[in-house]
């Protein structure tokens, strides 16, 4: 087997342990360890999720930050990373689940409404083309607080606007879209939804059924989150007309706690996350002057086949002959169903370190010896 000279480091993050520029760091040192004449370029990739605004920075993009309002009310610090007249911006910067205070969760009240501020404040800087990669969320709210952000009113039967949060939806009585910021939705701002996630708005498969209780919701809070979501479709068509409703059930809906039907209502364009970060990131032009790629995340399992960074890496390399191998912390896929995927081989963390907490708090320097192997295997 001829030796690769050429490498490219295309990993997501090692979520709790490494970002993905320090994975890209970490496997390139050890390369070089065992390999010193080799090229190494790191492309850390994101599929969407958090770590997508980070990505764009190490590919050149530069980072602006703002004061936006956190999932349960407070002022929180956000970025967004734009070049020229695009944008990158990353929901979970405004309304993940790192961005709870104390980590408390708060399935029925938390709100997007810094997301939409965070998208306003790309808008402002000049943005005509929006990548919004969504993941990670805090909240169940179907993106009504996104929309609020952006001059819609939500208001019960009364006339009074209904406070943050999906639980309140199921109040719902009218929507005002008079006051929505006339750069959405008008053709005026190419916006693209980036996200791994592929599930409608509402029902067995839906927002608050699948991700509902990664938030906290208990059994109750996901019936109430699911109706509640159920009455925003049917209210939403009649303020923006029947296609809300198809809308409802579109791939990428449930996306974010449902953000991803009100991005739809808006006219984004859904597309896999790792797909658009590929383009923004440039991997094609970094990719042909590859020999190896060399791929990851925290762990490669059954969701990893299901459009995570590394398959998407994978399957853009094997379309162009580049063979792949893969780093990560832990390993539960079988020799074929990586093989299925693209991926010549994996090195985990845990085939040095099975003590999962010890691996996390060590990831760095025992990522630095799986690339080492790596070398020897691939490079020398």
């Amino acid at each position: 087997m001829e030796k690769a000279r050429r490498v490219l480091v295309a990993a997501d993050k090692f979520k709790g342990s490494l970002t993905a520029v320090e994975v890209a760091a970490r496997v390139a040192a050890g390369l070089r360890r065992v390999a010193p004449d080799v090229e190494v370029a790191a492309l850390p990739v994101a599929d969407g999720g958090d770590g997508t605004v980070d990505a764009a920075v190490a590919a050149g993009f530069a980072r602006h930050r703002t004061r936006v309002t956190g999932p349960v009310g407070e002022q929180v610090g956000a970025a967004f990373a734009a070049r020229g007249d695009t944008a990158v911006v990353e929901m979970a910067e405004a309304s993940g689940l790192q961005r709870l205070p104390g980590g408390v969760l708060a399935p029925l009240t938390a709100t997007t409404r810094g997301s939409g501020e965070l998208l306003r404040a790309a808008l402002d800087a000049g943005a005509r083309t929006v990548v919004f990669g969504v993941g990670g969320s805090a909240t169940t709210d179907g993106g009504a607080g996104m929309l609020a952000a952006l001059g819609a009113r939500f208001l019960d039967a009364d006339g009074r606007e209904l406070p943050p949060g999906g639980g309140a939806l199921g109040a719902l009585a009218s929507v005002d879209l008079s006051g929505l910021d006339p750069r959405v939705g008008d053709g005026t701002v190419e916006l693209v939804l980036a996200s791994d996630v592929d599930n409608p708005l509402t029902g067995p498969f839906g927002a608050a059924a699948v991700y509902g209780p990664q938030k906290g919701a208990s059994p109750e809070d996901v019936a109430v989150l699911d109706a509640a979501l159920g009455r925003y479709a049917e209210v939403m068509e009649e303020a923006a007309g029947p296609r809300a409703k198809g809308l409802a059930q579109a791939p990428g809906a449930g996306a974010a706690g449902g953000l991803g039907y009100a991005a739809l209502l808006l006219g984004a364009r859904f597309r896999p996350g790792i797909e658009v970060l590929m383009e923004v990131v440039g991997f094609a032009a970094e990719l042909e002057r590859a020999d190896l790629v060399i791929t990851g995340e925290g762990s490669l399992d059954a969701q990893t086949l299901r459009g995570k960074a590394p398959a998407g890496v994978a399957a853009a390399a094997g379309a162009a002959g580049v063979p792949v191998v893969a780093v990560c912390g832990r390993l539960a896929l079988t020799p074929e169903e990586l093989g299925g995927a693209g991926i010549a081989r994996a090195y985990p963390l845990a085939a040095l370190e099975p003590d999962v907490t010890r691996s996390v708090a060590n990831a760095g320097p025992l990522l630095e010896r799986v690339a080492e192997s790596l070398a020897r295997d691939w490079l020398v």
